[in-house]
């Protein structure tokens, strides 16, 4: 297929490995004319974009100044006004804590069409890449997914660990690593055993891929020594170390 003119893409571009983004996202990807991406987009997807096509980086790096959402929202309806067929590249999918909605609400309210091209979210490919099944039988039938953004502030950027905490199943956490031990004090707190197994995952999929272990209790001091850096994902449950122990099936 070939991107269409005036058209907005949200295409999912996977957890990190070039190779993890759909086919249809490849195809969107390789026949944009405009491509804006997020700041930790593969250079080898980038690669994959026509020699003539527009980038953009809309990437949001700590410390130094970027658009805002705002500012993204006004580029992409711009460049789809310029009959533009435009790849919104956002790592995972784009509607899992990507803001995606806010760009298909903003372009719609524009009346520039939009499509959705999902992606593979870090939430399953993280843990999945370190060995770690978000759901088992017989061990866990569920998952909650939360993001750990700012997980010191006094709101708790609008999460109830205490109610995350009760929620059976795994626990898996986003954008959460520079406050991971303000999250597992708070899980622990909320009724979550000290001694429940904890997975961190730093740059899942990639090959320079890195994991540490540990449990509620210990993995905030486990991630400094190692010095675990965004991004990571952080998965908390049973299942963390279930195929290592050659559970039944």
């Amino acid at each position: 297929m070939t991107a269409r003119a005036g058209t907005i893409y949200l295409v999912g571009a996977g957890p990190g490995d070039p190779k993890l983004i759909t086919v249809h996202g490849r195809e969107v990807l390789e026949t944009a004319d405009a491509v804006v991406h997020d700041r930790l987009i593969s250079p080898e997807l980038l690669k994959l974009a026509r020699r003539e096509a527009r980038i953009e980086d809309a990437g949001k790096t700590p410390g130094r100044a970027s658009r805002s959402q705002a500012e993204i929202n006004e580029l992409l309806i711009e460049l789809a006004r310029e009959r533009l067929s435009v790849c919104r590249l956002k790592g995972g999918d784009p509607f899992v804590f990507g803001r995606g909605g806010e760009e298909v609400l903003a372009a719609r309210a524009a009346g520039i069409p939009v499509v959705v091209v999902p992606g593979i979210s870090s939430a399953l490919a993280g843990p999945a890449a370190a060995g770690v099944p978000v759901t088992h039988r017989g061990v866990e039938s569920s998952f909650t997914v939360v993001t750990g953004h700012d997980a010191q502030s006094a709101a708790g950027a609008g999460v109830d660990w205490e109610r995350v905490a009760a929620t059976p199943g795994s626990i898996v956490v986003l954008m959460g690593v520079g406050n991971l031990e303000t999250i597992a004090r708070k899980l622990i707190q909320g009724g979550r055993r000290p001694d429940e197994p904890v997975r961190v995952v730093e740059r899942a999929t990639l090959p320079e891929q890195r994991v540490v272990s540990g449990t509620l209790a210990t993995i905030g001091a486990i991630a400094e020594e190692s010095d675990v850096e965004a991004p990571a994902v952080i998965v908390v449950g049973a299942v963390v170390g279930v195929l290592e122990q050659g559970a039944a099936t």
